[in-house]
């Protein structure tokens, strides 16, 4: 799973350089850090779950949010659609939301409880259900 030699030529001009941290120790590899949050975002899983391989968890997360901060990780996500795009394999111009729920715990929300099922739904309920959730709704309050 992680990149190969023609996907690293195209992101490491993308990254930062591998100067040396704040304290002056040096810093891991990027290739092995992004390659280590590829993961993380590939499986789902929690950082304490990264494999070893990829060094330490709190390195690799610290490093993604350095990145997310710098904006690094948006340039990098948008390289690989273009090079997706260009390629034929990806097409933006059709989506679909997934508005699939699931509780955690038994304290859910009232909000975020499901009605009980009365037959099937359709996909616009579904679709709709979305902008129910409280940070849906503070993100259709925020004034344009």
């Amino acid at each position: 799973m992680d990149l190969t030699e023609a996907q690293w030529a195209v992101l490491e001009p993308l990254l930062p350089s591998d100067n040396t941290g704040p304290t002056g120790r040096p810093r891991v590899c990027r290739r092995t850090i992004l390659n280590g949050i590829l993961w993380i975002l590939r499986t789902g899983a929690q950082w304490a779950d990264l494999p070893a391989r990829y060094g330490s968890h709190q390195t690799v997360h610290r490093r993604f949010q350095e990145w997310e901060q710098q904006g690094v990780m948006r340039t990098l996500l948008r390289a690989l659609a273009d090079d997706l795009r260009d390629r034929g394999k990806l097409d933006v111009s059709e989506c679909f939301v997934d508005a699939t729920f699931a509780s955690a715990k038994k304290g859910a929300m009232e909000l975020a409880k499901p009605a009980r099922a009365r037959g099937s739904r359709s996909w616009q309920w579904s679709t709709a259900m979305v902008f129910l959730s409280p940070s849906a709704r503070k993100a259709l309050n925020e004034p344009k």
